[in-house]
């Protein structure tokens, strides 16, 4: 386990080479609530969890100034337990999803904001949808009836490779296919915004291309217990 101190001088080196702008989401997931108190006593207030129960457990026992985000693949039916408190879902990949959130939202009189994850690496395990089923959902357009939710971005990963090269094309696509479907279905909508891609490994990578939020884990908290 970490030294006492750690994770908040890891927490504030990243933080200091952070663009203005740019939103830094501190992985917890099973990391005890001890080291998120240490990031909390120096201001992080943004954290995210993968794992429903965990997130449970997590909110009751910090401070109600958080905002959780939940990152992970996530089950419709695990909809309801964080409904009544979940500030962004990064991982929405179907319609069926969306309109499990837009219900549980509205049964806790909530407008909840979410990400579409897509996929653009070249490893076939990552989540997402694929681009062309992206563009399918949203010409289809049945999410403009969904009146709890809000559509806020695109979240995404990199293949986890050594070749920067080979990710830092992957974060271009990202970053293009963004452009695209803002100006296709988003173009008047302001709070289309957030480009949510890069991780502890590579979230340099991901700056140069776009992303206003990253998702680090093990560089702030070590290696997970």
């Amino acid at each position: 386990m970490d030294g006492k101190g750690l994770v908040a001088s890891r927490l504030t080196a990243i933080r200091a080479q952070l663009p203005a702008g740019v939103n830094l989401v501190a992985v917890s997931k099973f990391h005890p609530v001890g080291a998120l108190l240490e990031a909390y006593s120096v201001g992080q207030r943004v954290f995210g969890e993968s794992r429903v129960q965990e997130l449970m457990v997590k909110h009751d026992e910090l401070p109600k100034d958080i905002e959780w985000h939940f990152i992970g693949s996530l089950q419709t039916n695990k909809v309801k337990y964080i409904a009544p408190f979940i500030s962004l879902i990064h991982s929405v990949d179907s319609l069926k999803l969306m309109q499990e959130i837009d219900r549980q939202a509205e049964r806790n009189n909530r407008k909840i904001d979410v990400l579409l994850e897509v996929h653009i690496a070249q490893e076939e395990t990552k989540h997402g949808m694929h681009p062309s089923a992206l563009f399918e959902l949203l010409e289809r357009g049945e999410w403009k009836s969904l009146n709890h939710i809000r559509i806020r971005g695109l979240m995404t990963m990199a293949s986890f490779v050594s070749n920067e090269v080979q990710i830092a094309h992957e974060f271009e696509l990202a970053e293009h296919l963004f452009s695209d479907v803002k100006k296709q279905f988003f173009s008047g909508d302001e709070s289309f915004n957030l480009r949510s891609w890069g991780m502890s490994d590579d979230y340099p990578i991901a700056l140069l291309h776009g992303a206003n939020i990253i998702r680090v884990g093990t560089a702030i908290f070590g290696a997970r217990e």
